[in-house]
């Protein structure tokens, strides 16, 4: 990461103990901490553009009784903000907001608040790079016509530096193959313009279902990558099972033919620890060897592989 890369953090916050706790966490680093306690006062500033991380604490009666995060999450800036919030312990149970990207229950440390500080700056500055880098693979013509994703070439190179920067921050990293299910009995069936618009429709899907700062690349005909910095395990499985949900509700329909359900099946490959022997392509080949198991248990489920 940048030493320039600064980020101006929105605390949406009525407690003064838990501001100070927050300001604990943010010892030492060269972000601004501005402070708002009502939900107002914070989206009018996240309306002027200023703030791409919030803070907020989800047991505030402002903040749930104004839809305030999926008011956030409607508009035009909504995709680049970065939610994390704080909770009590008794919300453990209760189902977590639509729309958040992390929480943290109290009590917790400073050194807890500070270490999931650092994970949303990481994010951060990965969706300003991957923003950067796809204007500038966009005018090497290295996206997929069809789909819109970054070719095999692109993605490879893509995922090869995720890979490196996850290795240097000491972050986990997930690979996610994604595979339409009996898309050659499909496209035979129904011709290649029905197996185009399939993959349209999927690919909307995939897009539609993942992080907007995650890397996704089509491999080969019906098969596409998904590169998750920062994520492991149970968290990636849930980004798979979200798009293989969407998939599983799309209806094509056929003229003169019934209307054909698509399903997709998914393969993670999923390491904790990065060692500097770890290349790309290989964890790839464990994505799609565990889409492969996953296919081979019936289809339209996920396969999970620790390395």
């Amino acid at each position: 990461m940048g030493e320039r890369f600064i980020m101006d953090i929105l605390v949406l916050e009525n407690d003064p103990n838990e501001l100070i706790l927050i300001h604990q966490a943010l010892d030492g680093k060269r972000h601004s901490l501005t402070p708002a306690e009502t939900a107002e006062q914070a989206w009018e500033h996240i309306k002027s553009g200023r703030s791409r991380f919030l803070i907020a604490n989800w047991d505030m009666d402002d903040l749930k009784n104004t839809q305030f995060i999926p008011s956030i999450r409607a508009s035009s800036l909504g995709q680049s903000v970065y939610i994390l919030l704080i909770a009590s312990k008794q919300s453990g149970n209760a189902p977590a907001p639509g729309g958040m990207d992390d929480v943290i229950y109290r009590p917790f440390k400073p050194a807890e608040l500070k270490n999931r500080i650092a994970i949303a700056e990481r994010i951060i500055s990965l969706t300003s790079s991957l923003a950067t880098a796809r204007d500038q693979l966009e005018n090497h013509a290295v996206f997929d016509s069809l789909t819109g994703f970054m070719n095999r070439a692109a993605f490879l190179r893509q995922s090869a530096g995720e890979l490196e920067r996850s290795r240097r921050a000491s972050l986990p990293l997930s690979l996610i193959a994604l595979d339409v299910d009996n898309f050659k009995v499909i496209n035979d069936t129904f011709g290649n313009e029905t197996g185009d618009e399939i993959l349209k429709v999927v690919s909307r899907t995939i897009r539609e279902k993942s992080r907007p700062y995650d890397t996704i690349g089509r491999w080969t005909g019906d098969e596409f990558v998904i590169a998750l910095p920062g994520v492991i395990g149970a968290d990636a499985e849930k980004v798979a099972e979200r798009v293989i949900a969407g998939v599983r509700g799309t209806r094509i329909e056929v003229p003169d033919e019934a209307t054909v359900n698509v399903k997709i099946s998914a393969g993670i490959a999923s390491i904790s620890r990065i060692t500097t022997s770890i290349e790309v392509e290989p964890l790839i080949q464990h994505a799609r060897q565990a889409v492969t198991r996953a296919k081979e248990a019936g289809g339209n489920q996920v396969f999970i592989a620790y390395l």
